[in-house]
């Protein structure tokens, strides 16, 4: 039996599919999460009341802060199903870019945007 080296073309349409539904629930996570951090969302009075208690304005500020860190990583969570999309278009998805062999179809289901297979990515960590 000689050893696959890409998916089939059907195989990589099943990709697409995956990717392009989780891409647009990130779409639309990540665009209701900067429209919180713009303040469109809310009927807070954020933007109008001067005055704050100091424990109010800390939480708010912690708040703030976890949807800013929350939004980087999905922002680059939709950067990895994009590039994903990439090697879909180019035949190159879902290729260990470290040994060349395919990663099992279970963990890119799981993680559409992988480049290594479990086996590579904990070989890189130690």
């Amino acid at each position: 039996m000689e050893t696959k080296t890409r998916y089939s073309d059907e195989e990589l349409e099943e990709f697409r599919a995956i990717i392009n539904d989780k891409l647009a629930i990130a779409r639309d996570s990540y665009t209701k999460m900067m429209r919180r951090l713009m303040n469109q969302d809310t009927n807070d009075v954020d933007d109008t009341s001067p005055t704050y208690k100091a424990l109010e304005e800390g939480s708010l500020t912690q708040s703030k802060e976890e949807l800013v860190s929350m939004a980087a990583r999905q922002q680059k969570f939709i950067q990895g199903l994009e590039a994903a999309l990439v090697r879909i278009g180019n035949k190159t998805y879902g290729i260990d870019r470290m040994t060349g062999e395919l990663i099992p179809k279970e963990r890119l289901r799981a993680v559409p945007h992988a480049t290594l297979s479990v086996a590579s990515k904990n070989a890189r960590k130690h």
